[in-house]
């Protein structure tokens, strides 16, 4: 089984994420609500009311799971876009009482699944079918990288070291598939292993820390000199 498919793992990480997006949400100020995120165009008020939109299209995942009924987790992606720019003009105090009610939600409905629906499958967003047990790995992305997002002191060192980790399996696995991705190895300083990305035949390799190169993969450490990257998501 897949360590992103292994809810015994994914679960608790889930769980310590949305701790610390919320610690990270708890640190700004109302104004700062309106001030720009690190993702282009974007605030920090959408960044919080995406996530809070995502619990709940993943709680859609949930009942999907448990009742058979199909529930994809938006109608279509202008649907999503509309659901964010809501969420981005409600007032701070209501917004962060959003983003963790909705965590709350989610964490509850993913509890009412047993052993057989976690294997159910569903659909994410990119239309890929998928176990439901994929889920909470699907929302650990979210808390953990738009924490970071946010531009307080989080930092993608503050993610755990399985997380990282998961990270770079996923998200090289994606670039690989993706034209334009360059043939390179991954050298990890801190890991006794490495990753490629573009295939098995690297035309060069880059050195970081685990953390700083599932930064750099994700977008959320600049590359520098390093080579261009198609985008992951």
């Amino acid at each position: 089984m897949s360590l992103r498919h292994d809810t015994a793992a994914t679960l608790p990480w889930m769980r310590e994420g949305t701790a610390y997006l919320m610690a990270a949400v708890d640190k700004l100020g109302d104004v700062a609500f309106a001030t720009p995120s690190a993702l282009p165009g974007w605030t920090r008020g959408h960044v919080v009311g995406h996530v809070a939109r995502n619990a709940e299209a993943l709680i859609r995942l949930a009942n999907w799971a448990r009742t058979g009924d199909e529930t994809p987790m938006y109608a279509d992606r202008a649907q999503r876009a509309a659901e964010i720019e809501r969420s981005a003009a409600v007032p701070p105090a209501a917004l962060r009482q959003d983003l963790g009610d909705t965590a709350a939600a989610l964490d509850g409905a993913l509890t009412t699944l047993t052993a057989e629906l976690w294997q159910a499958q569903v659909r994410s967003a990119l239309g890929r079918s998928i176990p439901a047990s994929e889920v909470p790995w699907m929302r650990i992305r979210e808390v953990w990288l738009h924490a970071v997002d946010l531009g307080t002191d989080a930092s993608m060192t503050g993610l755990p070291p399985g997380v990282v980790d998961l990270l770079l399996d996923d998200v090289t696995a994606a670039l690989s598939a993706k034209d334009g991705c360059p043939s390179l190895r991954l050298s990890v300083t801190d890991r006794d292993r490495s990753w490629s990305l573009g295939g098995t035949d690297p035309d060069g390799s880059i050195t970081g820390s685990a953390a700083d190169l599932a930064g750099w993969l994700t977008g959320r450490i600049p590359g520098g000199d390093r080579p261009t990257l198609p985008r992951w998501l």
